[in-house]
């Protein structure tokens, strides 16, 4: 679907304040209600606009560890694959996980309250997977741009 400058516009409004009223957010994008109001719907129809959150500081929740975990792992099987991915859906500290192209088979992000917490995870939990050949860990040490939205253009 063709992403027209207003939906863009709505977009970009919407990930900086998911809680704006259509009146606000048709102000904001320079639209009148009701064809701002129809273009949100059609958005939320289509999946381009997949729901709303409350974007929540980590820290303020009790994880001051945030790290990012490159995984191997031994076949590349897509039935190995998907038993790594459906495992890996079960654990709420991987809070995201991609598979990637390159030198490792995938990538998750996972948050714990410190060091120790994350120590015990990996140990217990992601190196006891089946499947992991390696893995290899590097811990946040500042989030200079932290995901806020994904940049939206018309295209």
């Amino acid at each position: 679907m063709p992403l027209e400058a207003a939906d863009a516009r709505i977009l970009a409004a919407l990930q900086e304040d998911g809680r704006l009223t259509n009146q606000e957010l048709a102000e904001r994008v320079g639209l009148s209600a009701s064809p701002c109001w129809r273009r949100v719907k059609q958005m939320e129809e289509t999946g381009t606009i997949a729901g709303y959150r409350a974007r929540v500081d980590r820290r303020k929740v009790g994880l001051g560890v945030l790290a990012f975990v490159r995984v191997k792992i031994d076949s590349h099987s897509e039935a190995e694959a998907r038993a790594f991915e459906d495992e890996i859906q079960r654990l709420d500290a991987v809070v995201a996980c991609y598979s990637l192209a390159g030198s490792a088979d995938f990538l998750l992000q996972v948050a714990a309250a410190d060091l120790d917490a994350y120590a015990e995870f990996a140990m217990s939990t992601i190196r006891r997977l089946p499947r992991i050949k390696e893995m290899e860990t590097a811990i946040v040490l500042k989030e200079v741009k932290p995901l806020t939205g994904w940049p939206v253009t018309p295209r």
